[in-house]
């Protein structure tokens, strides 16, 4: 694992969930999946493949619903789409809850028509959304994306695509020093989520943001 030192240095941790998710250093973090859909579920492991997180997939009444729980099994966060969006808007509560004082972020794209998708990220605290808090950019190639504190050219977390023969999909995530990663996590998840392959049906609901 690498030095704090080889990463640019952070002038306050970035803690969204909770700091008991800061590392001083670097964590590398592997997200694999037996399908395409979250609903398939996740497990997330660290270096030594120990378990860190699974994600639970559900159907929430017309929203699809995903938990995060830590490797004893207690909930973490919750992802929930708000259907009929133009901009695949994703809000993230705190534990079970899906309740309005209990929402930690949401994340949306950036646009509607994107060459390469990018996607905006509030927290709970920015009402307003004049500006993002994080941004999450995806490669040219579609297999990594870097995420980056507000607009600026700050990267907290870089994760790239590795498909093994025993593995559909496998996410490779290297969260920077002092940087929540069960907040990473469920951006990537909420990333994978949104640029999965969408029916036609789908793809044609869109209303507000």
């Amino acid at each position: 694992m690498a030095e704090p030192s080889n990463y640019p240095p952070m002038s306050n941790p970035v803690t969204v969930v909770g700091p008991n998710f800061c590392s001083p250093y670097p964590v590398d973090l592997t997200i694999v999946s037996k399908g395409h859909s979250v609903r398939d579920n996740l497990a997330v492991t660290d270096v030594n493949d120990n378990i860190v997180f699974k994600v639970k997939g559900t159907l929430f009444g017309i929203h699809d619903r995903h938990i995060l729980l830590d490797a004893n099994g207690n909930p973490v966060l919750s992802m929930q789409q708000k259907r009929m969006t133009a901009h695949s808007r994703w809000q993230v509560f705190r534990g079970e809850s899906s309740e309005s004082k209990d929402l930690l972020f949401s994340a949306k794209r950036s646009s509607m028509f994107q060459f390469k998708t990018e996607l905006d990220v509030f927290l709970a605290a920015n009402t307003k959304e004049e500006g993002c808090d994080f941004k999450i950019k995806r490669s040219r190639l579609e297999r990594s994306c870097t995420i980056y504190l507000g607009e600026s050219s700050n990267v907290i977390a870089q994760m790239h695509k590795k498909q093994k023969w025993f593995q559909k999909d496998s996410l490779m995530v290297t969260v920077y020093p002092n940087i929540d990663y069960a907040f990473i996590v469920a951006l990537i998840v909420i990333f994978k989520e949104i640029t999965k392959p969408q029916t036609a049906t789908a793809a044609g609901a869109a209303a507000t943001v």
